[in-house]
């Protein structure tokens, strides 16, 4: 038997797809000869790669590793825009590992336009180029450079077609990736493509990963909590991504999962992580700090909300850690992401480990089982009450065929069984409300619990919380929202659209991934008073402005006012030099009225922007 044949099965089904990657990246791929033969697929690992013998058993070994001296592998993060950069930058940080003899597992991250389809986004990836991280093509020259010599590399694979990404980090020599998550990046978001679209070519990325011994991180826990999801629906999630990977042929020993922790409750963190563990079928763990609480804009107090969560991962009994660095400002340096590292290896070390007991950990490990359980069985349509985490074993998931699975899970996000507050896919039903309670985990609002569950069954808030009932728009102004270039992140412009709506204006959201002059367009045809879009990935300075233009174009800039948030600098180097810039220029280089950088509030956005409506319409 062929040991490729599902990989070579993929590139045939999809080969127009490879090809434009290819041609859109600037990067050679497999292709087929004039007998159909796939030709330029590099054998599976383990093959060696620059000298260096490359697999992603590699990131296992550090795994058990991380078990046998107890404390998690570093798995910091930090990918630039070039291949001479990332090397750079990457050797600066292991400098620092390397003061104590400690092995990483980098997490190499990668250009945002590789979560969009080369054949149907191409327009939105040339606009968004050389920004979010390496590049295709970097990628080949990092490994050839000497990257991942040492340490382990995995790359992001995210979007709509994480397969392709997947064959071009196979042929760079990366050892692991991200797939996407399977069920949920942003829970269907991060790409242009319906929901089905992306749960399928998960599953694609998944067998190539399996042929070809990649290490995964298979989902995550982390990107539903982001977006407002609860513990107990992100492990169901989690878990049915694992019936995928059985599915797939791939390995235990290769497949990790991500996950949230936010260092408010330890009692909460270490029910999260034995919740997970006592019922996942991945053998590895990565961990990564909650960086969505709005932490202290100073970055050694910073530093110390991320150290809490450090402490939380090493009791917890995760593989791997992931330090973070000047998170608030933008792309880290080697240098400020090295001392990350120095500070994260010095809780570790000093750190005691101990065995905490206690009955609130297991009350709460026992909730987020319970809804999880509630959840695969509504999904699943399976009788009510009737699965415990012992029963989910890889021949659990085998009784159903993959296209069954695939179908099962489209559906249960379709129907609102699989559901959050934030969900990204645009065909996606929503329809829970949580609160955040003040030991710090998220519950459901009475009477907004997942559709078609029992809810008795998932944890609910006892804390007073009012829900506005949806309104029709009580104002005359009505705006437009949305992210411009190929960013998906979503979060921030969603609480923006929520202030508005409570304000009772009319809100038209695009969500994420359009070009500017679209944007600007709907704003016409909508004859709104406003438009807001955003971009985190450092490109504002390029993409808002031509909102402004195409306005100008359709005769209307002075009719609306346009305004922007987001991240203007990608870089931490670079932050400081736009600070200034807005300081002593304004913000009218960027072609809007009023920018609201990460420091702002939605509160302060609502106040300046009616404001200036209404400034402007005192003009007309």
């Amino acid at each position: 038997m062929d040991m490729q044949e599902k990989t070579k099965r993929i590139i045939r089904e999809d080969i127009e797809a490879v090809r434009a990657y290819a041609d859109c990246f600037g990067v050679e791929m497999p292709d087929l000869d004039e007998n159909g033969e796939v030709v330029g697929l590099p054998a599976p690992y383990p093959r060696e790669v620059a000298g260096v013998v490359r697999s992603g058993y590699r990131i296992h070994e550090l795994a058990l590793k991380a078990r046998e001296r107890g404390w998690p592998v570093q798995n910091p993060i930090l990918g630039r825009n070039t291949a001479e950069e990332t090397l750079k930058e990457s050797k600066e940080m292991y400098a620092f590992a390397e003061k104590f003899d400690e092995t990483i597992f980098h997490f190499v991250h990668s250009e945002a336009t590789r979560h969009i389809d080369p054949l149907k986004g191409r327009e939105l990836i040339e606009q968004s180029r050389g920004k979010g991280g390496i590049t295709p093509k970097g990628e080949r020259e990092f490994i050839q450079m000497g990257g991942g010599s040492r340490h382990p590399v995995r790359i992001n694979a995210t979007g709509d077609t994480p397969h392709l990404s997947i064959l071009n980090a196979l042929i760079a020599g990366f050892d692991g990736t991200d797939i996407g998550p399977v069920i949920h990046v942003h829970f269907g978001g991060r790409g242009i493509h319906d929901y089905r679209t992306k749960v399928v070519n998960g599953y694609k990325a998944l067998q190539i990963c399996a042929e070809n011994k990649i290490y995964v991180q298979l989902d995550s826990h982390k990107h539903l909590n982001n977006i407002g999801g609860t513990d107990g629906m992100a492990l169901a999630m989690c878990l049915l991504a694992e019936g995928l990977a059985i599915h797939a042929g791939l390995p235990r020993e290769l497949s990790a999962i991500q996950m949230n922790i936010a260092g408010i409750n330890i009692f909460a963190d270490l029910a999260l992580m034995r919740a997970f563990r006592e019922t996942l079928w991945s053998d590895g763990l990565i961990v990564v700090p909650e960086t969505f609480q709005s932490p202290p804009g100073d970055l050694i107090a910073e530093a110390a909300h991320f150290a809490r969560m450090a402490v939380n991962a090493k009791l917890g009994g995760a593989d791997f850690y992931r330090p973070k660095a000047a998170e608030s400002v933008g792309i880290p340096t080697g240098d400020s992401m090295g001392r990350a590292i120095w500070g994260t290896e010095n809780v570790f070390t000093n750190t005691y480990a101990v065995d905490i007991e206690d009955s609130r950990i297991t009350e709460r490990k026992a909730e987020i089982l319970e809804e999880a359980m509630a959840v695969l069985e509504a999904v699943l349509h399976l009788p009510e009450r009737s699965l415990k985490p012992k029963d989910i074993t890889p021949a659990f998931w085998m009784q159903w065929k993959d296209t069954e699975l695939i179908d099962l899970i489209v559906e249960g996000g379709k129907s609102g069984r699989m559901d959050c507050p934030r969900a990204g896919g645009w065909d996606l039903k929503r329809f829970v409300k949580v609160n955040r309670d003040p030991d710090g985990i998220k519950r459901y609002v009475p009477g907004y619990t997942p559709l078609g569950i029992d809810p008795s069954r998932v944890a609910v808030t006892k804390e007073d919380i009012q829900v506005e009932p949806e309104k029709e728009p009580t104002r005359p102004e009505k705006i437009v929202l949305a992210t411009v270039g190929a960013d998906a992140h979503v979060n921030g412009i969603n609480l923006i659209r929520e202030t508005f709506q409570h304000a009772g204006y009319e809100v038209v959201f695009l969500r994420g991934m359009n070009l500017p002059e679209t944007v600007a367009e709907v704003a016409a045809e909508a004859n709104a008073d406003a438009v807001g879009v955003s971009n985190l990935l450092g490109l504002g300075g390029t993409l808002f402005p031509r909102v402004e233009q195409r306005l100008k174009e359709l005769g209307l800039r002075d009719k609306m006012v346009v305004w922007a948030g987001g991240r203007i600098a990608e870089k931490e180097e670079e932050h400081q030099y736009y600070e200034e810039k807005i300081k002593k220029e304004g913000v009218s280089f960027l072609g809007v009225d009023a920018f609201f950088g990460p420091d702002s509030t939605p509160e302060q956005c609502l106040e300046t922007i009616t404001r200036l409506i209404q400034e402007k319409k005192a003009k007309q």
